[in-house]
């Protein structure tokens, strides 16, 4: 099988640089009409151009792909929608939505300026929001849309130093949970990718031989795949060094106390029990945790639903 994007048409936000660069490389070798999309600003979203993004168009074109730049800034909305319009009057519609631009402003949680905390929401997770908000209407009326959204590791797991990175970070999951809901009978499918490689965010972050392995390059495949025809939905991605892995939010089974037990002391007691894992099952949905207590509580109690 060979994963191919002929006649689609593809936005990456964050495209002139690292990893969005290789995603916007690497949909155009197969066959997709690219937006390069890239503010053009510094590490921390201060100052812009749209010469990074040209560079990666120039590269596509010599390629004898199609691209075009664009240099919006995903935080404001009025220039996202801007964006997409412009990519439809140029070539009909947009298919493909790769949400990676991202800023960094790194600090502890006690020196971090609400404003620092602020502008990485913004640009992080509101701007992925814009950017699937602005392309939102037009894949379901045409009834196809594939969409990659970024988290990191940071949001799943923690980092020092990255409050408002890591808090964006975590909500791109609860994004695309519900995105993908919403877009599965309109075959709009939402993945998200968790990357971990070399670029100007984590130069500074990991030791030479480290960078050496984290190609920016090494990720995109693991993107083309979940932006592909035959992608599935809702699905987290990890990817570095040219290893992959699924990502999935478990919950442990739990146990149900009676009434007299609904004290702090109990869960103390109990909270081994509680937090065994060995039966721990992902939920596909809000309402499964809510079935699951309910269930739990009724076979408590003696009670058979439903009668």
């Amino acid at each position: 099988m060979t994963i191919r994007f002929d006649g689609r048409v593809a936005i990456v936000t964050g495209a002139g640089n690292g990893l969005g660069r290789a995603h916007a490389l690497g949909l155009a070798a197969r066959g997709a009409r690219v937006v390069v999309n890239d503010f053009g600003g510094a590490r921390d979203g201060t100052g812009g151009s749209l010469t990074a993004a040209e560079t990666v168009v120039e590269e596509i074109r010599k390629a004898g792909g199609e691209a075009i730049a664009d240099g919006a800034d995903v935080s404001d909305f009025e220039q996202v929608t801007a964006m997409v319009a412009k990519a439809t009057e140029t070539w009909g519609s947009v298919d493909i939505m790769c949400a990676n631009a991202g800023i960094l402003r790194d600090k502890s949680f006690v020196k971090m300026e609400v404003a620092d905390f602020a502008k990485v929401i913004a640009v992080h997770l509101t701007g992925t929001f814009y950017c699937c908000k602005a392309v939102w209407d037009g894949m379901r009326e045409r009834n196809y849309g594939r969409i990659v959204l970024t988290t990191s590791s940071s949001g799943l797991y923690g980092n020092f130093g990255q409050a408002n990175y890591g808090a964006a970070k975590s909500g791109m999951v609860g994004l695309m949970n519900v995105l993908a809901e919403e877009g599965r009978k309109y075959n709009v499918r939402v993945n998200t990718i968790s990357p971990t490689a070399a670029t100007r965010m984590t130069e500074e972050l990991l030791p030479p031989q480290a960078l050496e392995l984290m190609k920016a390059d090494a990720i995109t495949p693991a993107v083309l795949f979940l932006l592909s025809e035959d992608a599935p939905t809702r699905t987290i991605m990890g990817a570095g060094a040219g290893s992959f892995a699924v990502i999935r939010i478990l919950e442990s089974e739990g146990i149900n106390l009676p009434e007299s037990d609904w004290t702090p002391d109990a869960i103390a007691a109990h909270f081994a029990e509680i937090a065994d894992m060995a039966t721990a099952r992902p939920l596909e949905g809000a309402f499964q945790q809510t079935q699951k207590y309910i269930e739990q509580a009724a076979k408590a109690a003696g009670i058979k639903l439903g009668e």
